[in-house]
């Protein structure tokens, strides 16, 4: 594979060749498999195609950094396949990918079905620390924790083959790509986007989803402006697979009522090839004029007295991305008019301007931050620093390597203090909840 080629994901097709397209997208930690029992109807009248998320049921360990990129996955492989237009029906991360189709390609899209989602998957502390416990534990915890956040307990005592079938396809799935796609869902939020969500939709909910619940549906409602909500009673947040048959009927219902042909669409084949690429013709008005290309222009020089971007914004995203949301909110939180412009001149030097920088990465930060902190004797930021070298991939191995090295060159009593604070922070980060 060419490295300037975008990674293709795996899938399956099932029904017509000539039936129009509905994509079922899969929740993480899922393989394709969780639609099965919805497949054998849908595809008496749809072409249907599942997909694995990468690193998923066997496929290609490439791991995708956001959302978006999945979108764009998604997007390469329909094209291979000669797929234009469509409907989409997507579980927690697939329903993200769904609502990030909509904002970003709203021409390939017919309709919608949302299950399970949200416009923002909790907090990112949360998927942050998750990766950590991937990380430093492995998919195991993950995987054994999964049915009791899939299921209600109910299915999950009366299915052990299922619930036991759940455990195995965690446990299965690639780490790396798992942490990747945690980070994905980090970054996701659309809350201030869901309005331009254009095409008719369907919310759908198991009334008893701990994780994604009925508040984030009716959120989701509220936003999209052509959108329905189903609330499937007994179900918890794998709730196609826990309640199979309501979940295809609602489905065979909204795809049946809502789907809307484009302009030039052949309603007789539900999937036709994308034409080639034709040159055109200069166009009649100066670029300028006509507005901006797509293309890469080479950087302007800066005229004389030009002011700088702000790095204000960039620092705080940087802080959050590092420290966690609810560290830096307490910082901000605290800060009155004595300590303000502390609080300020962190942000936009320290996070804005040296964290910021390309010419290291997060993880050698993150080395280079420890041992200046065991240097200084600096324990309650070493603190928050080991959790955040956590959170930038490092291991506890790798850690405990951090602070042998400064041992020699810092001193043994400051290390060892510095031993007993990060003991005490990776064992409460990397400790999977009960």
């Amino acid at each position: 594979m060419s490295e300037t080629q975008t990674p293709v994901l795996q899938y399956r097709l099932d029904g017509p060749e000539d039936a129009p397209v509905i994509i079922l997208g899969p929740s993480l930690g899922t393989t394709w498999h969780m639609w099965d029992r919805q497949v054998p109807e849908l595809s008496k009248q749809w072409r249907i195609v599942r997909f694995d998320l990468p690193g998923h049921g066997g496929a290609p360990a490439h791991p995708a950094g956001s959302v978006s990129e999945l979108a764009t996955r998604l997007l390469a492989t329909l094209d291979g396949l000669g797929i234009q237009r469509f409907g989409y029906a997507g579980c927690s991360l697939g329903g993200a990918v769904g609502v990030e189709l909509a904002l970003r390609r709203p021409e390939r899209l017919a309709s919608l079905a949302l299950i399970a989602a949200s416009p923002r998957f909790g907090t990112a502390d949360e998927w942050r620390q998750r990766g950590v416990i991937v990380r430093t534990n492995g998919l195991d915890p993950i995987a054994r924790s999964s049915p009791e956040r899939w299921f209600t307990g109910g299915f999950a005592a009366a299915q052990p083959a299922i619930t036991e079938w759940a455990v195995q396809m965690v446990r299965t799935t690639d780490p790396g790509c798992y942490i990747t796609a945690c980070e994905a869902l980090a970054a996701f939020d659309v809350r201030a986007e869901l309005g331009r969500v254009g095409v008719p939709t369907l919310v759908l909910v198991g009334s008893d989803d701990q994780v994604t619940g009925p508040a984030e549906a009716r959120t989701l409602v509220a936003g999209i402006p052509d959108a329905r909500l189903a609330v499937v009673p007994g179900a918890s947040h794998l709730v196609p697979v826990e309640q199979p048959a309501a979940v295809t009927d609602l489905l065979v219902r909204h795809f049946s009522s809502a789907w809307q042909p484009a302009p030039g669409y052949d309603t007789a084949t539900g999937h036709v090839a994308i034409p080639a690429a034709v040159p055109h013709a200069a166009p009649a008005v100066p670029p300028q004029a006509a507005g901006p290309v797509a293309e890469i222009a080479p950087a302007a020089a800066q005229p004389a007295g030009a002011v700088r971007p702000d790095p204000y914004d960039a620092g705080l995203k940087v802080r959050r991305e590092v420290l966690g949301d609810a560290h830096v909110d307490r910082a901000l939180s605290s800060a009155d008019e004595f300590s303000g412009d502390f609080q300020e001149f962190l942000t936009r030097y320290a996070w804005g301007e040296v964290w910021n920088r390309p010419g290291l990465d997060r993880r050698t930060r993150s080395c280079v931050t420890l041992t200046a902190l065991v240097a200084g004797g600096h324990l309650e930021e070493f603190a928050s620093h080991t959790r955040a070298a956590l959170r930038n991939g490092l291991t506890p191995a790798e850690i405990r390597e951090v602070l042998l090295q400064a041992a020699v060159y810092c001193g043994v009593p400051a290390a060892h203090s510095a031993f007993r604070v990060a003991q005490e922070v990776i064992q409460e980060e990397t400790t999977p909840q009960e």
